[in-house]
């Protein structure tokens, strides 16, 4: 179990440096559980004796040609970037005046495991070990959690990504104090939502912040979901079927071709990855539904019209509480907003290939993307409506869709810009306003469909427009 820790890269650079220090410098964290889970990571935290962290860290910065950067110089923490610039290590202070005082602050048991890295052991006062061999997340204390409310979703975060359980004293202290999870700052509960969907198991996850109280209280929509039940086309309720969802996309991730599982491992936003995002708007993709709903009188079905559109307008404001970026943003109401279109490409009558090539070129990028939002949506709505022959078609169909991308991929040329803004405005002697951004688009979605070719199609095009 320690070789896995001995023989990685980043400790196998610095080793040297830190057996001719002075004791007491750890490694301690994530970057320790998972060399001894046998999973990557190059997030390394290294703990050192009170008011040396500044000086450890320029030192070790200049042994392997690095660079020394500080993060917090009021916590006293310092990073050490590899020449490489990829690699890198943080040096704190160690937090109380031994190694033991420090690792009883920390979150979880299997947290809370130190490396000697003078004298090469392990120390785990905490029995966090025999946890990480049972799968066990356990508190260090009651005090510890309540303390910091956002490790109440960080124990979420770490089942989502180990698919450990819970001890029964965590899912007390769980329910005892949910409601805490309001009070810590929201960029704080972003990076962990983040976090928590990258994770393999997200779905059983959210599935359990339900049980426990936690997920209304991070996503108050949810409340609002829980109100649709199944019907004809649906065999679970909406917020069962938004999880459900999540599982498809992660399902059809595995399962993926290597260019797809390239694509969807791609860092997107800050530092996460793209499948995070995908499994993220899976679960908000049906957030419109509830405000749409309506019940045909004559026939009992359930419609719920332009709930593509509205919920990519009702989740903005939640995004934006949550802290999440204009680009995250505009990301995830894409993906809300074109959830349908894929299905709608491969089903209709008139399939052809102009029509592939729009959706490829409209989607661009979150090409992949939709076309994985769209079999998962397909696979998690299996009503007594849904025939057999309905789910091949459809599956079939966005198959041949991702095949036809990935052949052309490489050949879709950005579309040229036959016009622009000052151009438009000379020819139809307009201001710049909203209405020449309305025009704009337009005659981007003209050229995405071959209506317009060439500059004069363009001028011809913007003059006829109503």
């Amino acid at each position: 179990m320690i070789d896995n820790i001995q023989n990685n890269f980043i400790l196998k650079t610095i080793t040297p440096f830190f057996k001719e220090q002075a004791e007491n410098c750890y490694i301690v964290g994530g970057f320790l559980r998972d060399c001894l889970l046998n999973r990557e990571s190059c997030d390394v935290d290294i703990v050192v004796p009170q008011n040396t962290a500044e000086s450890t860290a320029k030192r070790l910065a200049d042994f392997i040609n690095g660079y020394f950067v500080e993060l917090d110089n009021v916590n006293n923490i310092y990073r050490v970037v590899f020449e490489d610039k990829i690699n890198y290590v943080d040096i704190a202070d160690c937090t109380g005046s031994c190694i033991e005082e420090d690792l009883k602050r920390r979150d979880f048991t299997i947290n809370a495991i130190a490396y000697d890295l003078k004298k090469q052991k392990l120390i785990d006062i905490n029995s966090g070990l025999e946890d990480l061999k049972k799968g066990i997340i356990r508190e260090i204390s009651e005090l510890n959690i309540t303390d910091d409310p956002i490790r109440i979703l960080r124990a979420f975060r770490f089942q989502s990504e180990l698919g450990f359980n819970f001890s029964d004293e965590l899912k007390e202290i769980i329910k005892k104090h949910c409601l805490l999870i309001k009070n810590p700052a929201k960029e704080r509960v972003n990076t962990e939502l983040i976090k928590l969907f990258d994770g393999k198991y997200a779905d059983g996850t959210l599935t359990d912040m339900e049980n426990f109280g936690i997920l209304e209280q991070v996503f108050p929509f949810v409340k609002d979901l829980k109100k649709v039940p199944p019907n004809s086309h649906h065999h679970l309720g909406l917020l069962e079927h938004s999880i459900e969802t999540v599982k498809q996309v992660q399902l059809y991730y595995e399962n993926a071709v290597a260019d797809v599982k390239s694509h969807l491992d791609e860092t997107l936003f800050a530092g996460h990855k793209r499948i995070a995002y995908l499994k993220l708007g899976a679960f908000l993709h049906d957030t419109g539904k509830p405000s749409v709903w309506t019940i045909d009188t004559q026939t009992g079905r359930h419609r719920f019209i332009m709930h593509d559109s509205e919920g990519a307008k009702i989740i903005e404001p939640y995004l934006k509480d949550l802290k999440f970026s204009k680009k995250q943003i505009s990301y995830l109401q894409k993906i809300i907003k074109n959830h349908i279109y894929p299905a709608g490409v491969v089903t209709s009558d008139e399939t052809s290939e102009k029509a592939y090539l729009r959706f490829y070129r409209k989607m661009g990028d979150e090409t992949i993307d939709l076309i994985a939002i769209a079999y998962a949506d397909r696979m998690s709505a299996l009503g007594p409506e849904i025939t057999q022959e309905m789910i091949n078609k459809n599956i079939n169909g966005l198959d041949k869709l991702l095949n036809g991308y990935l052949k052309q991929k490489t050949e879709l040329k950005p579309l040229p810009k036959l016009l622009d803004g000052k151009e438009i405005m000379q020819i139809l002697n307009i201001p710049q306003s909203k209405e020449l951004g309305k025009i704009i688009e337009k005659l981007k979605e003209a050229q995405i469909s071959s209506d317009v070719i060439t500059k004069e199609d363009a001028i011809n095009f913007i003059k006829n427009l109503p």
